[in-house]
């Protein structure tokens, strides 16, 4: 980080630097994630509703990350630290369990063999997100202003 990005604002923190990248991200996967999960739902809900309704939750998840480091402020990034736990707690359970037990899932999910189907994206942008959460906090920005 740089000396003008340590006299940011905890809010603005998130929102510079790779932090605009990783925003960007969360927000295309918030958007491929509704879309998929609409489309789903909507026209073959009963074909594997497990799945689709995990979906419509890894979306919801994304739109609540991207929102809360998009915002940045102390409680968005406290929603966003527990939707990036929520999000890798989900990549690691549905991903051991669509590859132990994969009739549970007869159709994938964005989280199904922790991302797989989307580069392990899905399993890299939580760590992501809380490593940059943590290098944005703002006792570490202060510290830095020192």
């Amino acid at each position: 980080m740089s000396r003008s990005d340590a006299r940011l604002s905890a809010g603005e923190a998130t929102r510079s630097g790779p932090g605009r990248l990783l925003i960007a991200v969360y927000a295309l996967f918030a958007v491929a994630a509704t879309s998929r999960s609409a489309v789903q739902i909507a026209s073959r809900f009963n074909e594997a509703p497990l799945a689709y309704l995990l979906s419509a939750f890894a979306a919801v998840v994304y739109v609540v990350a991207t929102v809360g480091l998009a915002r940045g402020s102390s409680a968005s990034r406290l929603v966003a630290t527990v939707s990036c736990v929520v999000e890798l707690t989900g990549v690691l359970v549905v991903g051991a369990v669509s590859l132990a037990v994969p009739q549970v899932f007869p159709d994938a999910t964005v989280w199904s063999s922790f991302g797989s189907g989307y580069l392990f994206i899905p399993l890299m942008l939580p760590v992501l997100g809380l490593l940059w959460l943590r290098h944005t906090s703002p006792q570490r920005l202060a510290t830095r202003q020192l």
